[in-house]
């Protein structure tokens, strides 16, 4: 087994993924960490991390973090208090004389030592209160900021590939807020505790702060070597590990299983998630001994100074210099500070780490503001007497702007009450001009119109609450049986007659009598109680929520795909009784069968609006495209000429 060496791509991912396997545009605000991440630009960058966690933290709970704050000052102030009273302590021991004597001046310092631990215990529970009833906030405060980000901005900025990125790298901002709290609180912790440190020490004798400063920087600066060298690791050893999950993914997929089983893949991937593994595991072995050797180098340093404080305080208290009592004291403050040092830069090294994620929440906030779906706008119809496409064209973001569009002048009307059907081969157009209808695109030129009403101007949320969708791959919410239907509008009160009725006409209801709990059924399988329907019944639960959401505007995406020919025509049935009833329906379809039940056809070829008229008129017409699609299925049924049967094509009937 051989692999690449840890810079680069192991050969497994050079045959599997055709080298290293990066995000599109695979860049956030952790790019460019590297250069920031030293000594300096660590400690400037202390105060602008403590100011944004203690800024989520006010916002979600502000007395909280009062509380957190007024217990980390106090403990501050008690452990210098406790310095200065063992100072004294010390002095009153070392004073000699009498054994009841030095013992009655001390008690009164020791009294005081005793307290302040025992604030010191209390203060620090109060903080660890506080912290833990912050965190919970904070997390859910910015989860909610990250979900509403997702579901407010365009569809276009989804289908974005770099908002996508930003999307996909800011979901980890609300842990990582959960957690910067934590940090925070031991960084403030550590912080007082040295500043406690050192301000008894430099009480006691100037020369003594510049001592433990000496022992300080060593530490320091070893942790944030390390951390520099693992933000130069991480772009490889990640892609290792992004590759290991892919194939952990494959492996476990249930659509792969078959084929895994049948043409034994498993074997094959797991040699290669193998390799993988191995490239990771040799790159973080790397890391780990240059660590240990880092941290040798920083064990020797500190050792020297640690002597050389020692050293001196000996020095200090030999030539009179200090009292005994003074260099017990700074013995113990210097203690008490490089104790918490090594809590500090860990804490400040991850309080680092986790603001990156942060950083792009807050990007993700931003970036989300500027491509959210405008509010207000013009009153939309709520039953138009036709919606129009004026000369629309249509390009997705990103795409080359050298290829062609995916509506490109497109100009149709699609009439009140009736049945509209959109036609053409993958690719045509047809999703996405009914996206462009429904408001979930903005055309980059021409008009979409409800009557004289361009969605461009007009009130967003008005127009999605004219339409009802039922497409091919509806969602299926792992929800039950209810909530599936009446998902279809969620604003509106649970209706028990409105819910029966539209499973009526969907033909659900004898789906929703099978299932054990009835509308109470979980359709999720693998949780308990939950059950997975078939995709016939699904699709009827589909048209149910449609049903339910009863909108003036019906869009059918291949509505009885799953459905067999019994059902299918009842399904058109029903369709053609809501477009007499007044429902505008749009019609999107692959089988031309299905397009004799349209009062009005139109025939995309690649983006273009190439025929359109009534399913009559386009059979007879010679040559045309949406004649040679119909001779192309009809003869997959052994009927070579389309219009042979153009009664039964029309009518839906059949000939003995």
């Amino acid at each position: 087994m051989k692999t690449r060496p840890a810079s680069g791509t192991s050969s497994s991912e050079q045959l599997l993924f055709g080298g290293r396997l990066l995000y599109v545009n695979d860049t956030s605000t952790q790019d460019g960490a590297l250069t920031r991440l030293g000594l300096w630009p660590v400690v400037r960058a202390l105060p602008p991390l403590v100011r944004t966690t203690v800024r989520l933290a006010r916002e979600t709970d502000a007395p909280a973090v009062w509380l957190v704050a007024g217990a980390e000052v106090g403990r501050g102030v008690a452990q210098a208090v406790g310095l200065v009273a063992v100072n004294a302590a010390l002095a009153a021991v070392l004073a000699g004389g009498d054994p009841a004597g030095w013992l009655h001046r001390a008690v009164p310092s020791l009294v005081l030592v005793a307290v302040t631990a025992v604030l010191g215990a209390v203060l620090t529970a109060v903080s660890t209160y506080g912290s833990g009833r912050l965190q919970p906030k904070v997390e859910r405060a910015a989860t909610e900021q990250y979900l509403a980000c997702a579901s407010r901005v365009e569809l276009a900025a989804l289908e974005d590939d770099r908002f996508r990125r930003l999307l996909d790298t800011a979901q980890f901002g609300a842990t990582a807020a959960r957690r910067m709290v934590e940090h925070c609180t031991r960084v403030i912790t550590a912080l007082l505790s040295l500043a406690a440190a050192g301000s008894v020490l430099t009480v006691l004798h100037p020369v003594l702060l510049p001592l433990l400063t000496l022992m300080i920087v060593p530490h320091l600066w070893g942790t944030v070597v390390t951390a520099r060298r693992r933000y130069e690791s991480f772009r490889t050893w990640v892609q290792h590990l992004r590759a290991g999950r892919v194939l952990s993914t494959e492996l476990t997929a249930v659509e792969a299983a078959p084929e895994i089983r049948v043409h034994q893949v498993g074997p094959f991937l797991l040699r290669h998630f193998r390799t993988m593994s191995a490239a990771s595991e040799a790159e973080q072995t790397r890391l780990a001994g240059l660590d240990a050797r880092t941290g040798l180098w920083v064990a020797a340093w500190t050792g020297l100074a640690t002597a050389a404080t020692y050293l001196t305080l000996g020095l200090l208290a030999w030539g009179g210099t200090v009292a005994v009592s003074v260099a017990g004291t700074a013995v113990l403050a210097i203690r008490t500070g490089t104790g918490r040092l090594g809590g500090l830069v860990q804490a400040v090294t991850s309080l680092y780490d986790e603001s990156l994620f942060v950083a792009d929440l807050e990007r993700l906030r931003v970036r989300a503001a500027e491509q959210a779906i405008p509010g207000g706008g013009l009153a939309v119809p709520e039953h138009p007497r036709r919606i129009t496409f004026d000369r629309v064209t249509f390009r997705y973001p990103g795409t080359d702007r050298a290829a062609p569009p995916a509506i490109d002048d497109v100009s149709l009307t699609i009439p009140r009450g009736r049945i509209t059907a959109l036609v053409g081969e993958n690719g045509s157009g047809k999703s996405t001009l009914v996206k462009l209808l429904a408001g979930l695109y903005l055309p980059d030129s021409g008009r979409v119109g409800w009557d004289d009403v361009p969605t461009c101007r007009a009130d967003r949320q008005q127009v999605f609450g004219r339409i009802a969708m039922v497409a091919q791959d509806f969602k299926r919410w792992p929800f039950t049986a209810r909530v599936n239907v009446t998902i279809g509008d969620s604003r509106a009160p649970d209706d028990d007659g409105r819910l029966s009725a539209a499973a009526d006409q969907a033909g659900a209801t004898a789906v929703i009598e099978d299932l054990p709990r009835g509308w109470a059924t979980l359709l999720a399988r693998g949780y308990e109680g939950g059950h997975q329907l078939s995709g016939g019944q699904w699709q009827r639960v589909g048209v149910a929520r449609a049903h339910y959401r009863d909108a003036p505007v019906l869009i059918v995406d291949e509505p009885t795909a799953a459905l067999d020919a019994r059902e299918e025509q009842r399904v058109f049935d029903r369709i053609r009784g809501l477009a007499e009833g007044g429902q505008t329906v749009v019609l999107i379809t692959h089988r031309m069968a299905s397009v004799r039940h349209a009062d009005l056809v139109y025939v995309l070829h690649r983006g273009r609006l190439v025929e359109s008229g009534s399913p009559e008129e386009l059979l007879e017409r010679p040559g045309g495209r949406f004649r040679g699609l119909y001779e192309i299925q009809a003869a997959q049924f052994g009927r070579r000429e389309g219009p042979a049967l153009p009664h039964d094509f029309v009518s839906g009937e059949r000939k003995p």
